[in-house]
């Protein structure tokens, strides 16, 4: 499960470290000399920071796969809502293989969570056998994605 901590718990990144992550963002296999060289520190410099980003949780480095060119055909956001504790029903959420993403949220639903699923009768499976027998979920909507027009992880260095 991945959580965030509340943008309070942590010291701002310095320019350095910023300077990293966005050579990272635009690739993450990049070699730490090359960082280094553009970010004017050393190769041992640029690992040392880039372990402590990691170790910290504020930095992943993963693969991003395209969902549709892996078999995964179907993608939507489901909005959640709730009767009882948010949280234990977002944890059951977060558990799912097929979800990707969960948020709490404040507004017309309680949970969102975005799920990848191989096509409708999957997602029906997902929706139906396993979001909705879920103990206190009262109530759900489910937005299925036509078409993905932007998806970016490139945002909180600038």
């Amino acid at each position: 499960m991945n959580t965030r901590n509340p943008p309070t718990t942590r010291p701002p990144l310095d320019e350095l470290s910023k300077a990293i992550i966005e050579q990272l963002q635009e690739d993450g296999r990049r070699p730490y000399a090359t960082i280094g060289k553009a970010v004017g520190l050393s190769e041992a410099a640029v690992r040392q920071r880039v372990q402590r980003l990691v170790d910290s949780g504020m930095v992943q480095i993963v693969a991003v796969t395209d969902p549709l060119q892996v078999g995964f055909a179907r993608q939507a956001m489901i909005g959640i809502k709730v009767d009882g504790d948010l949280e234990a029903v977002a944890d059951v959420v977060a558990g799912l293989p097929e979800v990707d993403y969960v948020v709490i949220t404040a507004g017309g639903f309680d949970v969102l969570a975005e799920v990848v699923c191989e096509d409708d009768d999957h997602l029906l499976e997902v929706l139906n056998r396993k979001i909705r027998a879920i103990p206190d979920v009262r109530a759900t909507e489910t937005f299925v994605y036509l078409r993905l027009r932007k998806q970016h992880y490139n945002w909180g260095t600038r």
